[in-house]
């Protein structure tokens, strides 16, 4: 039997808390466990705040977010679930940095520190105390952590434009009609 050390503790730590608490705020929106809203309200949240369409929307930042949690909870994928949920949590982050950092004024503080643990965790590793581990790794090599960063950086990319594109038009259109009245 291996010892285990503190760095393997703290990382197990971090992968339960972080993922727990993704995990958590997924179902919320998949199905409206802990208080949240389901699919249907969400979806007209993302919608009301440029993610179309806001069901479609919804489903993908719910299933990015169980998803991202669950595994960086058991550490298995670590890179894919990362970057998955450092992606998810740019996504939310767009739409709270008008309010400012902190979260009691609707700021960005939660989804960024959710995104920076799991970027973290996608890079340092899951220890050994995980499921990757346990694995040999296999979901788990060097070359995944660019990768998985790279396609969550792409789509990310385009999801959160698309958003803003949205965002702005729709900024736009309400500045016309002020004038035209």
């Amino acid at each position: 039997m291996s010892c285990y050390d503190r760095r393997d503790l703290g990382l197990l730590l971090l992968r339960l808390g972080s993922g727990g608490v993704l995990a958590a705020h997924g179902t919320q929106k998949l199905f409206g466990w802990f208080g949240g809203y389901g699919l249907e309200g969400t979806g007209q949240f993302m919608e009301s705040v440029g993610y179309a369409p806001g069901k479609a929307s919804a489903a993908a930042s719910g299933l990015a977010e169980t998803g991202s949690g669950v595994l960086l909870a058991l550490g298995l994928a670590t890179p894919a679930a990362g970057a998955a949920a450092a992606g998810a949590m740019a996504g939310a982050a767009a739409v709270h940095v008008p309010h400012g950092f902190f979260a009691q004024e609707g700021g960005y503080e939660h989804p960024a520190v959710l995104g920076l643990v799991g970027a973290g965790l996608a890079v340092t590793g899951p220890g050994r105390l995980s499921l990757d581990h346990a694995l040999g790794h296999v979901l788990d090599r060097g070359w995944m952590v660019p990768a998985a960063f790279g396609v969550t950086a792409a789509v990310t990319a385009v999801v959160v434009g698309a958003r803003t594109r949205r965002v702005r038009a729709r900024a736009a259109g309400e500045q016309e009609t002020l004038f035209e009245e």
